[in-house]
Parts: C-alpha cells; structure tokens; sequence
C-alpha cells in the first residue's frame, strides 16, 4: 500500500489546510476594533493556516514523528505550488483587484515554503520530545514554537528589504505606519501584519486543542507505521 493512500486522511488535510489559506491570505479581515482597522493587520488565511499544526500534531500521535515529517513535505510542496498558481487564478477571475508580479510571486513562495518546513519540522521534534507528558503539553509547547518560527521566517524573507535579492519589495509593506494601526510607534506595516497574524495564530493553537484531545482520545495507543 503506497504512503499516500494509506495515510490519505492526514495528506488530504493537510493540502486542504494549505490551499485553504493560500487562498483567504488575499482577503483582509473587515471591520474594526475601536481604532484599529482589522484589514490592515489580518486576512482570513491567518484563521486557517494554524489547523495545519493540529494535522501534523495528530499524524505524530498516530503514526510517529517519521510519518508526520512526510506529510510536512507534502504540504510544503502544496504550499509552494499554492503560492505561484493561486494569486494569478484570483486575479484572472475577478476575486483580487491586484496583480502580483511574477518575480514577486517567486519571493512569496519560496517564503511561504521555507516557513512552512521549518515550523512544521520544529512542530514535529518538540511534540516527540514531550509525547509522554501531559496531553496538552505536546501538542501547545510544538505548535507555539512552530508558529513563532513561522510567522518570523514568512514576514522576514516575504516582506524584508534585507531579502530584497530574493525578489522585488512591496513599497507598501516597507512603509512606516503606526504599530499595529493605533499605537504611536511608527514601524513597517510588515511587522504590524506579522504580529496581527502571530496573535490569531496563539489564539487557534489553544482552540485546537479541543479537537486534538476528542480525535488523539480515540487512539489510546499509536500506531506506528511499517
């Protein structure tokens, strides 16, 4: 039996999730909390992109942390074809009112990519360090490491102009704006997305845990693969 077909629930969800948030990371978030407009620091894909952790963190529980590590893999290469294929399918439809450019598209991926391999890896060796303690411990501890991993590698090489050789800046993200939209400290609008989207994902990392502990309770022991 092929890996794909025998561990499909996870591989299937875990594209899902990816594509997913490929897709609702061109929608900002509207409305407004008080002051601070919630377009300018989130989109919908921030929502999404953290049940990706939850996949990975129930493929380990299930199959172990070797059979968790190639389903990383096949959301990075999800990851990476969403990135080039889907802003410009988007646009072409009418769903965006902006066009990417391709080079830009280039620098997108390879963030979107790199991100995504080092805090799904990270995910997976903390989550096998800590399996055997508390339930929550392990999934809690591997996906707030991930994230942080994730959120800092995405926004630095998407958006950072130290990473201007790896594709063409967004002027936009490089301006200067008040920190999170209402503060008085002025910083790059980059570093107010990345904060905004750190933030949701802290958020889902605790919510998840609910459905991590109702499906992990179904397997009292793992079931290590072949």
């Amino acid at each position: 039996m092929s890996f794909f077909s025998r561990y499909l629930p996870f591989v299937a969800a875990m594209a899902l999730v990816v594509v997913a948030s490929n897709i609702l990371v061109q929608f900002p978030l509207q409305g407004a909390i008080g002051g601070l407009s919630l377009a300018d620091i989130l989109t919908w894909g921030a929502f999404t992109y953290p049940f990706s952790f939850l996949v990975t963190d129930l493929a380990n529980r299930r199959y172990g942390p070797a059979v968790a590590r190639r389903i990383v893999f096949v959301g990075f290469t999800a990851a990476v074809i969403c990135s080039v294929v889907i802003p410009p399918l988007l646009f072409r439809y009418g769903l965006i009112e902006f066009e990417t450019a391709a080079d830009r598209l280039v620098r997108i991926a390879a963030a979107s990519g790199t991100a995504f391999l080092i805090a799904q890896l990270l995910d997976v060796t903390v989550f096998n360090r800590l399996r055997r303690q508390s339930w929550w411990r392990a999934p809690i501890v591997g996906t707030l490491v991930g994230s942080v991993f994730d959120t800092a590698v995405f926004f630095t090489v998407a958006f950072s102009a130290a990473f201007a050789f790896a594709g063409p800046n967004d002027g936009f993200a490089l301006e200067t704006a008040p920190l999170m939209g209402v503060l008085s400290l002025e910083t790059m609008r980059w570093v107010s997305w990345a904060l905004g989207d750190l933030g949701v994902k802290l958020i889902i990392a605790v919510v998840a845990l609910i459905p991590y502990r109702l499906l992990a309770a179904r397997w009292s022991q793992p079931a290590l693969a072949a």
